[in-house]
């Protein structure tokens, strides 16, 4: 089964859509199985995260800032603006793919982990996340 998640995004942050992804899993009827994810951007990622204390997201992000700077002068890539160099830079550094076991018709995810959407523009967006659950 394929179907596609849109996560709509407000700006550079942390967009959790683990609750939507169960319930993929859930109306896919798999037992047992594997979801595989794949962001279609190149300025945007995923991760698996802590859900609980949202202080971590923040830390994340601002780690994450603070190791790709937007303005850096040998960027040659500034057509679409400051922070889409830094937004490729972050994807590549991060996921753009997931995997995670389905066990009893559940994701295996972990107490305190919920799958974030990663965005690293500036602007709203609308991300299309491909979810292939088989098993």
């Amino acid at each position: 089964m394929i179907e596609i998640i849109k996560v709509n995004t407000r700006g550079q942050g942390l967009y959790e859509f683990t609750t939507e992804l169960q319930h993929l899993v859930s109306r896919s009827g798999l037992s047992e199985g594997l979801c595989s994810l794949l962001i279609q951007h190149t300025s945007a990622s995923m991760t698996i995260q802590e859900n609980a204390d949202p202080s971590a997201q923040y830390d994340l992000e601002r780690w994450l800032n603070r190791l790709v700077v937007e303005g850096d002068p040998l960027y040659t890539h500034t057509l679409e603006g400051a922070d889409d160099m830094p937004a490729h830079i972050k994807a590549a550094l991060t996921s753009t793919t997931l995997s995670i076991p389905v066990i009893d018709g559940r994701l295996a995810l972990g107490t305190w982990q919920g799958v974030f959407c990663w965005e690293h523009r500036h602007a709203k967006q609308q991300r299309r996340i491909v979810c292939h659950l088989g098993g």
